[in-house]
């Protein structure tokens, strides 16, 4: 097949979408299919060249002059390519290749990986969509989206080509016990709600320190936040991390309190490091979880309850093996080689369909001559 991927960048920001096109892209043209990536600049450049994977140059900033420029690109990189399967990942690109067949016969994928924001439903246009957990693929359908176009992919990107194995990390000297996550700087993820559920604890747990591992446009407010409390020197702001592994190898208790989470990738990558994992109720979380046989559930906006958590797990040494163990449990099904099989099969099902329609077609003309 002849498959191109459309994202916004390959940049190595820790973007999951991002990364989970990075890894199909890679895994395919492992598997001998010719594969591109449509997209603006990024470090993964270089890994995709390695990989044989070819780079298109596309644009996708939303300003009006941009669009028309990003429109005709995409017509020039199609001309050229001639792909059996466009797969678009994010919201613009599925609409470029939604309204600008014009002819082509490729058949339109997309992944719905935030199903939380509005422009989603957008995501429907194509031909076969996937969602990334059963949450996604249900809250897609109370959108309107049609269940005959929808097919559940499960998110996993554990072996993927960006990382090494993790047995050739070297866990960082934090102190210990570490309570970290790892996670862009937004209110969404519950960012605030750690903060103040380490603060309410920290004087009873005197050696535990708080590790926040990410960047973003609200970052500046929580250590704002942090500054007013008498922890300040607990609380670690690590900024982004292109080997967020290293601090799990070496955390105690891993943290998600997102208040939406259409599956929660970073949980994977914590439960193979072998974390005891605290996160939020929301969405795809508890499928990523094992339904609670692989971390704990807490409500979203909730700083009591992940407290009291967070506490019950520090002052019990055998819960908190208990939890380390079930975390590193059922893990096989996270790979990113299943993530790749179960897409590839998405595909052969629309060109298998497109075949079938062709066959159709001739069939009418002949029997109408």
């Amino acid at each position: 097949m002849r498959v191109l991927h459309i994202t916004n960048h390959v940049q190595q920001i820790g973007n999951g979408i991002v990364n989970v096109a990075v890894d199909l892209a890679c895994l395919q043209t492992q598997n001998g299919h010719d594969v591109a990536v449509a997209s603006a600049d990024g470090q993964y450049k270089t890994l995709l060249r390695n990989y044989g994977v070819r780079h298109f140059e596309l644009d996708q900033s939303r300003n009006p002059l941009n669009l028309i420029k990003a429109a005709w690109r995409y017509q020039e990189i199609v001309q050229e390519f001639q792909p059996d399967i466009v797969h678009a990942h994010m919201m613009t690109g599925v609409v470029l290749a939604g309204i600008l067949r014009n002819g082509y016969k490729y058949g339109l994928v997309s992944t719905v990986h935030n199903e939380f924001q509005r422009s989603a439903v957008l995501m429907g246009l194509a031909d076969r969509v996937i969602a990334v957990s059963n949450a996604v693929a249900d809250s897609m359908v109370r959108r309107g989206v049609s269940e005959k176009k929808l097919r559940v992919v499960a998110n996993g990107t554990l072996g993927s080509p960006r990382h090494q194995s993790l047995k050739d990390y070297q866990p960082l000297p934090l102190h210990r016990p570490a309570i970290a996550t790892v996670a862009g700087m937004y209110h969404r993820k519950g960012i605030a709600e750690l903060i103040e559920a380490f603060t309410k604890i920290a004087a009873d747990f005197p050696q535990a320190h708080l590790y926040l591992v990410g960047d973003g446009p609200d970052r500046s407010t929580f250590e704002a936040m942090v500054e007013k409390t008498s922890f300040r020197n607990r609380i670690h702001f690590e900024g982004f991390q292109p080997e967020p592994q290293r601090y799990m190898l070496a955390t105690d208790i891993f943290v998600l309190a997102s208040h939406c989470e259409s599956f929660g990738l970073v949980l994977t990558e914590a439960r193979e490091a072998g974390c005891a994992i605290i996160a939020t109720d929301v969405d795809g979380i508890p499928e990523t979880l094992d339904n609670r046989q692989a971390g704990i559930l807490i409500p979203p906006k909730d700083s009591q309850t992940l407290a009291a958590t967070l506490a019950q797990l520090l002052s019990d040494p055998k819960q908190l093996h208990k939890w380390k163990s079930r975390a590193k449990q059922n893990l096989e099904r996270f790979s990113a080689a299943r993530v790749n099989a179960e897409t590839l099969a998405v595909y052969r099902e629309l060109i298998i369909n497109y075949d079938v329609l062709k066959v159709m077609k001739t069939e009418d003309y002949l029997i109408n001559k």
